[in-house]
């Protein structure tokens, strides 16, 4: 036997999902797979061999799942869906309990309900098939992290409570009774806000966890759901509407979708209609020297995926600004990792092409943490970082308002003051200084770098990082 275990890491939205198999035998299974499914039957091929199997560990609500789209691609492949819990679907799928068993060649696969995170929560269990009794690996999903813990509290006020205290007995009944060496594979690497304060490796031992996961020292159920609460990230606003689609079952799209190329005449027609979102996806200086007035600035960097979650209606189509027109399959792939796939059109030739057409330009400025440090008492300083990393320190007299919370608190805001925006490294000021310009802001700067760069410089710190 020789096992085959690869994983696939999709930066952005920090999913980790997993290819597992037995090349003898020539069979694998994949879990929790991503839209794009082209790397998995990729990765298949390389390995020799056929994808039998695709299962979930549970109702996604950051992603929009691949399982329908890869199984799509198959001919021999079943999708297996957790029917725990009362979990219904409405594809076609094999149902999965607590115990199911199955295997791949020497390699063990069993079924454990794991609720907590989701009521359907399902973890797996990975044994060699001659020692069934002594698992070497988990499949953890959205229940156990590196560091962390599966939020309890995504399905509403409603449901949190009880969530919690499924969440506090699977970490204490169930994941805290594996021997220590049993390495654990989560379904989310840090920067997801599935849970709080991810760890930066993408895998740890059972026996680690134990001594330093701060989520598996409760012996309290109470104080475990004050804690997981307490240190929840924001919920992105698209996490609902992705929890319904992935139980319905998403659209096979059979590609990337198809999106035309416009020039600049028609791009313009397009706006002007208004048949779309502008989002100008170029890097937060390109938009600031020159961008088309109205445009949202999402970079198209890989977090863009969550972004577009937080900042556009999924129904909406899009109106694309590329850095590159080479860069246009790579956006779309992000786009659609959150269930963003109807697209109006893209900008032919670039900025490049509509600058030649004679067409209006806006601009943003861009102000270093130096200038902002000596300027700012005379500047209106706005953070659009998380409420967790403004706690954790801030520019000494910046107003705070969370990215997401922007539009409906502008008012808090006076546009007739010079403006300087900040995040952690200047990509969400970016984006928030593309929602201010069209607000009338006129005298507007994002900073590049920002917290990131204002921390470096060693500036005044204001809050808990500061005195």
């Amino acid at each position: 036997m020789s096992l085959v275990f690869k994983t696939i890491q999709t930066e952005g939205i920090a999913e980790l999902s997993y290819l597992l198999g037995d090349d003898d035998e020539g069979v694998a299974a994949v879990f929790d797979p991503r839209p794009d499914v082209e790397v998995y039957v990729d990765l298949a091929r390389e390995a020799k061999v056929s994808i039998t199997h695709i299962f979930e560990t549970h109702i996604h609500a950051d992603l929009m799942s691949g399982s329908r789209e890869l199984c799509a691609r198959l001919e021999s492949a079943k999708i297996y869906a957790s029917h725990e819990g009362g979990a219904s679907y409405g594809f076609e799928h094999e149902k999965l309990k607590d115990g199911d068993e199955f295997t791949f060649g020497e390699l063990l696969v069993t079924a454990r309900h794991t609720p907590g995170h989701t009521p359907e929560h399902l973890s797996y269990l990975l044994a060699e098939v001659d020692r069934p009794e002594t698992p070497w690996g988990i499949l953890t999903g959205d229940s156990l992290f590196v560091s962390s813990a599966g939020r309890p509290d995504l399905l509403g006020a409603e449901h949190t409570k009880e969530l919690a205290e499924k969440q506090f007995h699977t970490l204490r009944d169930f994941y805290l009774k594996l021997p220590d060496h049993v390495m654990i594979y989560p379904n989310h690497g840090a920067g997801s806000p599935c849970g709080a304060d991810i760890g930066d490796r993408l895998t740890s031992t059972i026996g680690y966890e134990r001594k330093f996961n701060k989520f598996l020292q409760f012996d309290d159920v109470k104080q475990f759901t004050d804690y997981a609460l307490a240190t929840a990230p924001p919920v992105p606003k698209y996490y609902p509407v992705m929890k319904k689609v992935n139980a319905k079952g998403p659209d096979v799209l059979g590609n990337l979708p198809c999106v035309p190329g416009l020039p600049p005449k028609a791009f313009k027609e397009a706006i002007d209609k208004k048949v779309g979102a502008l989002v100008d996806t170029r890097t937060m200086l390109a938009f600031g020297g020159g961008h088309i007035p109205g445009a949202l600035n999402i970079g198209g960097s890989p977090i863009l995926s969550i972004w577009a979650g937080w900042m556009l209606d999924p129904n909406e189509p899009i109106l694309l600004v590329l850095e590159s027109e080479s860069d246009l399959e790579e956006i779309v792939r992000l786009f659609i990792r959150t269930g963003y796939s109807k697209f109006a059109g893209y900008l032919v030739g670039g900025m490049k092409a509509w600058d030649a057409a004679g067409f209006p330009l806006d601009k943003v400025g861009q102000m270093n943490v130096h200038e902002l440090n000596e300027r700012k008492s005379s500047l209106q300083v706005l953070d659009v970082r998380s409420p967790g990393e403004w706690k954790r320190g801030h520019v000494p007299g910046a107003h705070h308002i969370f990215l997401p919370e922007l539009r409906k608190r502008i008012d808090e805001l006076d546009c007739a003051r010079p403006t300087a925006v900040y995040c952690g490294s200047g990509y969400r000021a970016s984006i928030a200084t593309s929602i201010l310009k069209p607000q009338g802001f006129n005298e507007l700067w994002n900073v590049p770098g920002s917290w990131e760069a204002w921390k470096k410089a060693g500036l005044p710190v204001e809050g808990a990082d500061g005195k």
